[in-house]
């Protein structure tokens, strides 16, 4: 009988249990199917990509043309000035209608936007990085109608900062909007003001919801700050042992990130990996990124420096927007923390730096109590709450309230915290400024290149293809950018009156080796400084849209010859050694150089002396081989092969070579 009891009693516990798990189960039925979008106003309607943009939709509806081709940014400004309305229509069945709970998620509206169920107003967002949910039980129908009216952004914040004038918040209106701050404009980026569903819309079912999985964090970091000799050391311990950070500085891989998908991110991302990096930065001035990137992170073995969004502008006054950030933090930080590749929890990138050291104060008239404000502000924000916030809902990894600590031009940069050592190029210094000022963990710098030829001609004419035509203009967005490039041309490889008379092609070419030269030194610099530094993060890894900038590789994914030199300078077997005599002082010779088929997707290259980065590449698309931008030693045999197809022995005269020899002695 004592059996029979227990069996009838476990069975009961099991049936029990079951029916709770049942009640307990969330259904969720995506809705991003049957969109339609207008301009506000107007009575068509279009078909419309949920997630997306309202950038794309115009595009691939054909109303407007590529937005990255020559100068058409400057004649699309007009869609960030205008209000658009997207609609669907969709059923509900009665399993769905039958549970207790219906909530409608939306995982991310852009930005400002009211949202109509059955004619009825159910939110109005105002914050791209958070998630939204709404009770819609009582309003859902058989068949429901759901419209979305999208305010646009660059209407409201310029509103919000005529609002507080004579007050103006440093250094630009986007400081009003929880919005990805690069869609205003960086000095590597377009303006386009985006807005839409940038992520799903579902409806999630339930009885009763289940109860929160216990968080177990995914990996006990440590970012050792200890006072010593020379100041105060920088590094992480990961699992309890220290590790040098090799890396770059990540920022999201286009203007319309609605476009990407995990293929686009793993191409990214072995990039990165294929350099020999252990750690990219997410920058504060553009977007939490997908899931996807970090689940390939924690794949590839990837650490993450995730900023929070915050870049370059002091924050409002107001408990709306301070509150509106308090549940954006709560909302990524419990979406992310799952992810063992995050290490460090970042408030901001540069605003502190900015506010002690831009001249912000007197640019925008900022004095007396609003000074202080603005400071308590900030204050309160970045060093308090968000510290807090961490501390709430992860608590296993560190927090620093800002990147950098300290200004590159304080002798405190170099001897404590993280470094933008932005010396080289805006300083116009020298690369080997960096034997004497190398700080602890190098979080940026950088030296600009050009995109790739093969890039180049994707978004030009070739009218439009001489330097500095007003096209290429348009994809420089550092002002002073030539300026700067003409400089350091000069002072490491060519005569100034020559660097003038160059052709694109070419000019691209030694913009390239220019970078190349750059990061290796820097990298070996910073290496070879350990462990007083213990980490060297270029700015950086990759494009949003074809430009001239600081990144190693271009828009369509492709290495510039800076990547090669990276890839090199992080090798894990090999310290990397310096350059010791410039490229200008180098006495090069006329290479001939002979190239050997030698099996399967396998060549050789030879050359009769001495030649200084040998760039191999084919007319009109992107030469995909394992090294290039090399030094060839007189008589060295150096073998390579195509990495992403099949070559032949025909293919030889189709091969194209550059060497430093052929741009500077014409």
């Amino acid at each position: 009988m004592g059996t029979l009891r227990l069996f009838k009693i476990t069975t009961s516990a099991l049936l029990l249990f079951a029916a709770v798990n049942l009640q307990a189960q969330v259904q969720k039925t995506l809705l991003t199917k049957g969109w339609q979008f207008n301009q506000q106003g107007t009575a068509k309607w279009y078909p419309a990509q949920v997630p997306g943009t309202v950038h794309t939709d115009l595009l691939n509806n054909k109303l407007i043309p590529d937005p990255y081709y020559r100068d058409n940014e400057v004649k699309l400004q007009w869609i960030d000035k205008l209000d658009w309305n997207y609609k669907t229509s969709f059923t509900v069945n009665a399993a769905v209608l039958s549970k207790k709970n219906v909530e409608l998620v939306f995982d991310g509206l852009d930005t400002y936007a009211d949202v109509y169920l059955n004619g009825q107003l159910i939110l109005s967002a105002n914050n791209m990085f958070r998630q939204w949910k709404v009770d819609v039980k009582h309003l859902l129908k058989p068949t429901n109608q759901l419209i979305i009216h999208f305010a646009s952004a660059k209407n409201k914040v310029d509103s919000m900062a005529k609002a507080e004038l004579p007050l103006v918040i440093p250094d630009n209106p986007r400081a009003y909007v929880r919005k990805a701050q690069y869609h205003f404009g960086w000095d590597w980026g377009p303006i386009f003001i985006t807005s839409g569903i940038w992520k799903n819309i579902y409806l999630e079912s339930y009885d009763q919801k289940p109860a929160e999985k216990k968080y177990v964090p995914p990996v006990k970091v440590e970012l050792v700050q200890e006072a010593d000799k020379d100041g105060k050391t920088f590094y992480f311990k990961i699992d309890g042992k220290p590790v040098y950070m090799k890396g770059a500085n990540y920022i999201p891989s286009d203007m319309f990130v609605t476009r990407l998908n995990k293929n686009d991110y793993r191409k990214v991302l072995q990039l990165a990996k294929d350099a020999n990096m252990n750690m990219l930065r997410v920058w504060g001035g553009g977007i939490y990124e997908d899931d996807a990137f970090y689940d390939l992170c924690d794949e590839m073995g990837i650490y993450i420096w995730q900023d929070f969004m915050f870049a370059g502008a002091m924050v409002p006054h107001d408990e709306a927007f301070f509150n509106n950030v308090r549940e954006e933090i709560k909302y990524q930080v419990q979406r992310l923390r799952r992810h063992k590749c995050i290490v460090l929890w970042s408030g901001n990138n540069e605003i502190d730096e900015a506010w002690f050291n831009w001249g912000w104060q007197k640019q925008f008239n900022v004095h007396g109590q609003d000074s202080v404000q603005m400071w308590n502000d900030y204050t309160r924000l970045f060093r308090d709450s968000i510290a807090a916030w961490v501390k709430q809902y992860d608590g296993s990894r560190p927090y620093v309230s800002t990147s950098p600590m300290h200004g590159w031009g304080h002798k405190e940069s170099i001897t404590e915290g993280d470094s933008h050592y932005w010396g080289l190029w805006w300083g116009l210094e020298d690369v080997e400024v960096f034997e004497k000022k190398t700080g602890r963990f190098v979080s940026e710098y950088g030296m600009q290149a050009m995109p790739n030829t093969s890039s180049i001609e994707k978004f030009t004419l070739p009218e439009d293809r001489f330097m500095i035509s007003d096209v290429l203009k348009q994809h420089q967005k550092a002002g002073i950018g030539f300026d700067r490039l003409q400089k350091y041309l000069h002072r490491y490889f060519l005569d100034s009156a020559k660097v003038k008379q160059l052709s694109l092609e070419d000019y691209t070419y030694l913009t390239q080796c220019l970078q190349y030269y750059c990061f290796k030194n820097a990298i070996a610099i910073h290496r070879s400084k350990a462990p007083y530094n213990m980490g060297t993060l270029l700015w950086q890894l990759n494009d949003c849209w074809p430009v001239a900038s600081w990144s190693i590789t271009d828009y369509n994914r492709e290495p510039k010859a800076a990547w090669f030199g990276v890839k090199e300078a992080y090798r894990d077997d090999v310290m990397p050694e310096r350059d010791k005599v410039r490229p200008i002082d180098l006495k090069l010779q006329k290479p001939t150089i002979t190239i050997k088929a030698e099996g399967e997707n396998m060549f050789s290259i030879t050359s009769n002396v001495d030649a200084k980065y040998v760039y191999l590449y084919k007319a009109g698309s992107y030469f995909d081989v394992t090294d290039n931008y090399f030094d060839l030693k007189a008589g060295e045999k150096k073998m390579l092969h195509l990495k992403s197809r099949y070559f032949s022995a025909k293919e030889i005269p189709a091969i194209k070579i550059k060497t430093l020899y052929d741009v500077v002695s014409k």
